[in-house]
């Protein structure tokens, strides 16, 4: 798993403002993350890249359960780890998530 080590946690905005299964840009410390919230609740935090070697933008993508879905080539990628599903391969970066009084702190 490629998860960022806990730094300065940054907030995201209410958790309210993440629609579930739809991604959404938010800009961090110079970074582009997609920011996603599951059917579940749970809010993912990644890279705004694609692993694709041809790349593009992964908070157009869908989620479904804890995978997302690239907009592009259709890749299944894992939101708890960002390891990319086979037959594909390729490793998302992720960012810790946590959630306090109904808002969203993404760490950087």
């Amino acid at each position: 798993m490629t998860t960022q080590q806990t730094g300065t946690y940054f907030p995201a905005g209410a958790v309210d403002e993440f629609l579930p299964r739809i991604g959404r840009v938010v800009e961090i410390e110079n970074l582009q993350l997609a920011v996603f919230r599951a059917s579940d609740g749970t809010i993912f935090a990644a890279d705004n890249h694609n692993p694709h070697p041809k790349g593009g933008p992964l908070a157009e993508g869908i989620v479904s359960g804890h995978y997302l879905y690239d907009p592009l080539y259709d890749w299944k990628i894992d939101l708890t780890t960002g390891q990319v599903q086979a037959p594909d391969q390729g490793q998302v970066q992720m960012y810790p998530v946590k959630v306090e009084h109904d808002q969203v702190w993404i760490a950087v």
